[in-house]
């Protein structure tokens, strides 16, 4: 099969020098919606050079080329057809706040390769670290349409979680006609969220939003709605692609504060509140 397990799992990391500059930052906000209103105090936290404070989903786009979904398909021992392939879920632990500007050594490895039955999803873990030690650790699932069925370990259920009650807070964020044509300009060329015949060719009747581009609206959502707007409260963001959204329409953002956590579901107002992200999970500290 296209997937060979035993190789991809023995491959070793593949090390690639990242650096990014104030302007990379202001790039990526303004993908996941940051900048309305334009004048807004807190929204110059994200767009204004000499205010730049940098929202941790940044982490998935650092460096630019190739985000987590493609290049797991560049790695030893995987070779399909990316018209079959999914962004599962996302993992994001930061070790300290990021910087504006910086140069690290990010190392890439497969460290599972779980199959599911009618599909394989393998998780590409990704270790960022620069002159002053760890930034970031990342773990991308990545939906391999077709390619299960080998008796292979199914790996951990993706069950919907139980929803504690009425959320404590609820916000709406538009998608913009163009947000995946902006929000590719990071790095992620993926013709799924740009040309119409491809995504039917993929199973959608026309292109997506990027599954980290709705993962970075929604953690900008939750920084601003509960954490103060403070980005260095966050220690961590973990989420299932539970469905898509598509450019235009509305995200109904729940959330549901605890302790030392914000557990988070996602939907698409449009169309009935089809789930978009679940399985949803802000870490942070104490303010």
């Amino acid at each position: 099969m296209p997937v060979d397990t035993e190789r991809a799992l023995a491959a070793a990391p593949r090390t690639t020098e990242i650096s990014w500059t104030p302007e990379d930052v202001q790039l990526y906000h303004l993908g996941i919606g940051a900048g309305v209103p334009a004048t807004d105090p807190r929204e110059l936290r994200y767009t204004l050079e000499s205010r730049l404070h940098v929202l941790p989903g940044f982490a998935t786009v650092a460096g630019g080329g190739p985000p987590g979904v493609i290049a797991a398909l560049s790695m030893p021992g995987v070779d399909v057809d990316l018209a079959r392939v999914l962004h599962g879920g996302q993992s994001l632990r930061v070790h300290r706040p990021l910087p504006v500007r910086a140069a690290a050594t990010r190392t890439d490895r497969i460290t599972a390769v779980h199959d599911k039955g009618k599909a394989a999803v393998l998780v590409l873990r990704s270790d960022a670290a620069d002159a002053d030690g760890p930034l970031w650790t990342a773990e991308a699932q990545v939906y391999v349409r077709g390619e299960g069925g080998w008796g292979g370990d199914r790996g951990p259920s993706a069950g919907a979680p139980e929803e504690p009650g009425a959320p404590d807070r609820t916000v709406e964020r538009p998608v913009r006609e163009d947000q995946a044509l902006l929000y590719r300009l990071t790095g992620d060329l993926n013709p799924l969220h740009a040309d119409p015949e491809f995504a039917r060719r993929a199973g959608f009747d026309r292109p997506v939003l990027h599954g980290l581009c709705t993962y970075g609206m929604t953690l900008k959502a939750v920084v601003d709605t509960l954490l103060d707007g403070d980005v260095t409260r966050v220690r961590s963001w973990t989420a299932r692609f539970a469905g898509v959204t598509y450019p235009g329409e509305t995200l109904r953002i729940r959330m549901w504060r605890g302790d030392g956590a914000v557990r988070v579901a996602v939907g698409a107002v449009e169309r009935g509140d089809a789930p978009v992200l679940a399985g949803a999970t802000v870490e942070f500290t104490q303010g």
